[in-house]
């Protein structure tokens, strides 16, 4: 998985921002290797419990340990930068519209509840969800919180990070996650890989539960990301083409060229 550029991560900035508190300094101290991670984490602790977390959040803080693979999967990431022919090829866009046109059928009710409700069709919600995740199949292999709290020591961008590490340990006093969740290598968590202060945001239970569960439910994970597209503009009946209407709110997903386009692509061939 990948980090959201500018508008997945951007689109948690408010939650973010509040459980931050508004105008607060970062006094943990960020750091470039594991040597001073485990002082940071003390110091974050108590930036943390000043913020209202919980005790369960505070110990699952305390839980985390370094992770090398999320560092290394930060400074590492290529296929943003391929053309969009190959960016579409390494993405196996063709197999996610053949098998996204099989689960739009199967999943009719589903799909038809979800337009109903936030006005967003099939078809570029399971482009992300087959993009994300090849639908569920994989969801990454990380503890969610020793990666959100390695990119938050992390002094390449701790500021922004220490905001999702927050929410990530709001959302463990929640109960929503725990300190054993796994996810993808930068802290996205679900079948389309949501990042824990967007999952604050937009979180939406779709299958009347009670619960949210972006892991296990795949109609709250698409009805999150449903709730997501309608948060960034998404007008019902309007066009997601390049220049068109709700290509904005696809934009507001990912930043990235390669990806808004692919996702116009595939949609459009799984609602033809």
């Amino acid at each position: 998985m990948t980090i959201r550029s500018k508008g997945m991560v951007m689109a948690a900035v408010l939650a973010v921002a509040t459980l931050a508190g508004s105008g607060a300094g970062w006094a943990a101290q960020c750091g470039n290797n594991a040597g001073g991670f485990e002082t940071w984490k003390q110091q974050m602790t108590a930036e943390a419990r000043a913020k209202g977390i919980g005790q369960r959040g505070l110990k699952a803080l305390q839980q985390t340990r370094y992770a090398t693979a999320t560092i290394r999967a930060d400074r590492g990431q290529k296929s943003f930068k391929y053309s969009l022919k190959k960016f579409m090829q390494v993405r196996g866009a063709s197999t996610i519209a053949s098998k996204g046109k099989r689960l739009k059928k199967q999943h009719a009710k589903l799909f038809a509840n979800l337009e109903r409700r936030y006005g967003v069709p099939p078809g570029p919600l399971i482009a992300i969800w087959g993009m994300e995740t090849g639908f569920g199949s994989f969801m990454g292999n990380s503890n969610l919180l020793s990666a959100t709290a390695t990119l938050a020591y992390d002094c390449r961008r701790s500021e922004f990070f220490t905001g999702h590490l927050i929410a990530a340990l709001t959302l463990v006093d929640r109960g929503v996650v725990s300190s054993s969740s796994v996810g993808a290598k930068h802290g996205e968590l679900g079948q389309t890989q949501f990042l824990p202060g967007s999952i604050l945001r937009y979180g939406a239970d779709g299958d009347g539960n009670g619960r949210l569960d972006l892991v296990r439910s795949r109609a709250d994970a698409l009805a999150s990301t449903a709730n997501f597209l309608r948060a960034h503009g998404w007008r019902p009946g309007a066009g997601y083409q390049p220049g068109q209407p709700n290509f904005r709110a696809i934009k507001g997903w990912n930043a990235a060229s390669v990806y808004q386009q692919a996702i116009a692509i595939i949609g459009a061939q799984i609602d033809g």
